[in-house]
């Protein structure tokens, strides 16, 4: 990552930019008094999500790719839903509107396949993030940015085991998101214990709540709770403590409020994926493209996780977490 940086503050204007290939985005924005650190046309470029209403994992991926648009010269616009029927329509706008790069999530990708491959019929560089590496290629994409999910899940399992955990849950909060499904498959696969499943309406809090209590009051064995987004490792906590259980909750992703879990003890431990870079890169690795024809991956996708994050960990991260970045 730090040569893709590298590489595009290499064409700047700036002078002595090559000693600031190390700092933070915001730096060299500030270094450039807020103006863009290249001399490349206004280029547009799109992003379109998978995300619900409310999820601060976007805000910090938003984040990043605002900051990486800031730099160089581009106009970021964003568009999300969590039905994949609205997030194909967000795409067939952006192509309408002859925008030059698109960036999407993947969480439901049929949905998505035949509005991609009219992006890229019509010339229009395509990135995927997050969710959908498997299909990235396939569809026409560049590359996709992200962590393997299976991979991801299995670090889980293993973190599990390590941690002497027999009997386990996993918590799918949206169904038929194929990011899901392999985070749970990973662990199951990697997990020295028992694991199942357990679905829940994602979008119905209360009810994550009320569904995870009744399962950990009707088998008081359970001993490890799994879920796979940070907004709802906080409601796995009250279940909890409501259902009387001494079961550890884990969960992917990292905020501000699974942080402040993990030092209290609420938490176990977080998987972190670094959302913020997953935009950063989305849009860098877009200007890039554009610029000068580069690519990265050579065909497989550019991970970002997983890191598995515990009390100290978290600690170690305090200052980049309460400012949005991680």
């Amino acid at each position: 990552m730090g040569a893709v940086l590298a590489a595009a503050l290499g064409a700047t204007a700036l002078a002595g930019c090559s000693s600031t290939g190390g700092k933070r985005a915001e730096e060299r924005a500030r270094a450039a008094q807020g103006r863009p650190a290249v001399s490349t046309p206004r280029w547009t470029f799109a992003m379109i999500t998978h995300a619900g209403d409310g999820d601060t994992f976007w805000d910090i991926v938003q984040k990043g790719a605002k900051e990486a648009a800031a730099k160089d010269n581009i106009k970021f616009v964003y568009a999300h839903d969590d039905q994949a029927q609205q997030q194909a329509q967000y795409v067939q706008g952006f192509i309408d509107q002859k925008v030059d790069g698109i960036i999407v999530s993947l969480a439901k990708p049929e949905a998505l396949k035949d509005v991609l491959a009219k992006a890229v019929k019509a010339g229009i560089p395509v990135i995927t993030v997050n969710s959908g590496s498997a299909q990235s290629k396939e569809y026409g994409a560049l590359t996709h940015i992200g962590q393997d999910e299976e991979i991801a899940g299995e670090a889980v399992g293993t973190e599990l085991g390590k941690r002497g955990r027999k009997k386990a849950v996993c918590v799918l909060h949206e169904q038929g998101n194929v990011g899901h499904e392999q985070r749970c498959a990973g662990a199951k696969k990697t997990f020295p214990g028992t694991m199942e499943n357990l679905y829940v309406e994602g979008t119905n809090m209360p009810s994550v709540q009320a569904a995870l209590q009744a399962k950990l009051q009707a088998e008081p064995d359970l001993d490890a709770v799994v879920t796979l987004g940070a907004p709802f490792a906080a409601t796995a906590v009250k279940a909890r403590q409501s259902a009387g259980s001494k079961a550890e909750v884990d969960t992917f992703d990292l905020n501000e409020a699974v942080a402040r879990g993990l030092k209290s003890g609420d938490l176990g431990f977080a998987v972190d994926q670094q959302p913020y870079l997953q935009g950063y890169e989305a849009v860098d690795l877009l200007w890039l493209y554009r610029y000068n024809a580069d690519t990265l991956g050579g065909g497989r996708p550019v991970l970002t996780g997983p890191q598995i994050v515990t009390k100290d960990e978290a600690a170690e991260l305090e200052e980049f977490i309460k400012r949005g970045t991680r």
